[in-house]
């Protein structure tokens, strides 16, 4: 029936995943006229997936709620802690050090000058309240590491600024995460020597969204506006990297890596060496990004894979329906693979002011290199399709990797977001919609 899905990529069941919402519909409900009813628009209606999945939700939370209380179980109740000049802890650094596992952490908007923390506890959610709380560390670090050091398992960051961090090594980040499983939404990362830095845990999955990274980095090459260590799995989507100093706006080395509907640009005083770095390789998609070199770039590749040797476990990328314009004096390639890879899939790009689309091996179709694409307004970086571009409804089905649909269902937008593509519109070459003019 279809694919499995990533946040709000693909929101399609598998056939295991419709018998679990038949059962447990039916656990809950007993109601067996609504099941039949739901298993149908199941099966042929896709626009009602995404509702049957709040359903799913829902009914997941009633069923598991019915199971601990038969069993008795014993869950710590989540306790709320409060961080502001008027607040129980007058600094986030202070309700670190008193967090427990499970503790909800919210913030005050306002700014946190020289704050710096250890997070120690697990499954923390730790929230910006009444907008964007800004740890401005001016130099400062924890354990001269980060501003925050996360050491526990699956945190999630919503709404934080982060700036300002410098350590001795010069790897100062926003966050150090050194636990297994992160989310961070909805924050911005600037002006450290690294955005995130993440170390190397083999059941960690770190899911980046709706977040802003623009001048990070040291100048020396090794830093970066975002570097995600050997994780299992990554996932960037909806995101804005930008204005990198010397590294790279996004590098990781994940076994697994969903790179989808991000806006990646140097813009004209930007000095990134790759766009998107991706050392030893992994199952790769890099799906639906517009991807900018600008005049300062220090490197003419925008998408490199396996530079560093193929180490990770599957050697297969996808790189389909992206926006690349190279305005760096010496061109270079839009796509580098290193070695020989189990699967190379190059489909559906719009590629301006690079004359090659990949240097290595692979299966290249349905490409467009052009230098009159056809943009709205290429000046301000507003890459829209006018009605007159030769890549307007020129994409092709790109097919599927395995049971995954390698078809994009939104369109970046700037500065973070997107925009799902009209149904049953024909894909465009590129990332980017049409304007309409």
């Amino acid at each position: 029936m279809g694919n499995h899905f990533y946040g709000p990529h693909h929101w399609e069941f598998t056939p295991v995943e419709a018998g679990i919402f038949y059962s447990t519909l039916s656990k809950c409900f007993a109601t067996d006229r609504l099941i039949d009813r739901c298993g149908k628009l199941l099966m042929k209606n896709a626009a009602c997936r995404c509702h049957l999945l709040v359903l799913l939700g829902i009914a997941g939370v009633m069923l598991l709620g019915t199971l601990l209380q038969a069993k008795g179980a014993d869950v710590p109740a989540s306790r709320l802690l409060r961080v502001g000049s008027a607040q129980t802890y007058h600094t986030p650094s202070a309700a670190a050090a008193a967090a427990q596992d499970g503790d909800r952490i919210e913030i005050d908007a306002g700014e946190y000058a020289g704050d710096v923390a250890v997070w120690s506890a697990n499954h923390l959610k730790i929230s910006g309240v009444k907008g964007m709380a800004h740890l401005a560390a001016g130099g400062k670090s924890a354990q001269q590491k980060g501003i925050w050091v996360i050491r526990g398992n699956d945190t999630t960051v919503e709404r934080i600024e982060f700036s300002g961090c410098r350590v001795p090594d010069h790897n100062g980040a926003g966050i150090r995460q050194e636990g297994s499983g992160l989310v961070v939404r909805h924050c911005s990362f600037h002006d450290n020597e690294n955005g995130i830095l993440t170390g190397a845990s083999p059941d960690s999955d770190v899911l980046v969204e709706y977040t802003e990274f623009h001048h990070n980095g040291s100048g020396d090459g090794y830093s970066h506006n975002l570097y995600i260590g050997q994780v299992r799995r990554f996932t960037l989507q909806f995101c804005s990297s930008h204005h990198v100093k010397t590294g790279h706006l996004v590098k990781s080395r994940a076994q697994t890596n969903f790179i989808l509907y991000n806006r990646l640009l140097d813009e004209q005083d930007g000095s990134s060496s790759y766009v998107i770095d991706l050392p030893n390789g992994g199952r790769s998609f890099v799906i639906g990004n517009v991807i900018q070199h600008g005049p300062q770039a220090e490197n003419g590749v925008a998408v490199s894979y396996a530079e560093e040797g193929a180490k990770n476990t599957v050697q297969e990328l996808f790189v389909v329906n992206n926006t690349y314009v190279n305005e760096r004096q010496a061109s270079g390639s839009f796509l580098k693979v290193a070695g020989n890879l189990a699967a190379v899939r190059v489909v559906n790009n719009l590629i301006v002011g690079s004359k090659t689309v990949l240097a290595g091996k692979g299966d290249v179709t349905n490409n467009l290199v052009t230098d009159q694409p056809g943009f709205v307004n290429a000046a301000h970086f507003d890459y829209r399709l006018t009605s007159q571009s030769p890549a307007l409804h020129a994409g092709v089905d790109p097919g599927t990797a395995g049971d995954f649909k390698l078809m994009p269902t939104f369109y970046p937008l700037p500065p973070l977001g997107g925009e799902p593509h009209p149904m049953g519109e024909k894909p465009n070459l590129g990332a980017c919609p049409g304007s309409g003019k």
